[in-house]
């Protein structure tokens, strides 16, 4: 797998998340059953806990995506893609471990394992970028 893959698929799997989370929604306000306006912000959660999760791991991901592309661009703008294509699958693979780990529960080991492909992307994107520097 490329980087260049890693980040689509990476951008797909965000797709994926929203529809879980924004796909029943949709019937909900095209037929009448909630108001229009029931999922603004700052207002109480009116989703299942398991919704709230799926919205919340795609929030994380949008928070991740700028750092992703970012070391993946500049690596192809310095000729140097070969080092994040090394590295990119294993950033997508902790970010969907981390999201599954987010929508599947709260629980103390969830949230450490979530924590912890966390930092396995955030290592593996700061790994990129000082090989980059390092040339």
């Amino acid at each position: 797998m490329t980087a260049f893959d890693a980040v689509l698929l990476y951008i797909l799997w965000m797709i994926v998340l929203l529809l879980i989370y924004a796909g029943p929604r949709i019937p909900q306000a095209l037929l009448g059953a909630k108001p229009i306006d029931s999922w603004e912000r700052n207002k109480a959660p009116v989703d299942p806990p398991f919704l709230q999760r799926a919205k919340n791991a795609h929030l994380n991901c949008i928070e991740n995506l700028p750092l992703f592309v970012g070391v993946v661009a500049v690596a192809a703008l310095m000729d140097q893609i070969a080092i994040a294509d090394g590295v990119a699958a294993y950033v997508l693979y902790a970010r969907v471990a981390q999201s599954v780990m987010h929508i599947s529960g709260t629980s103390f080991i969830q949230i450490l394992l979530r924590a912890t492909f966390f930092l396995i992307q955030i290592a593996l994107i700061g790994y990129i970028a000082v090989k980059l520097l390092m040339l």
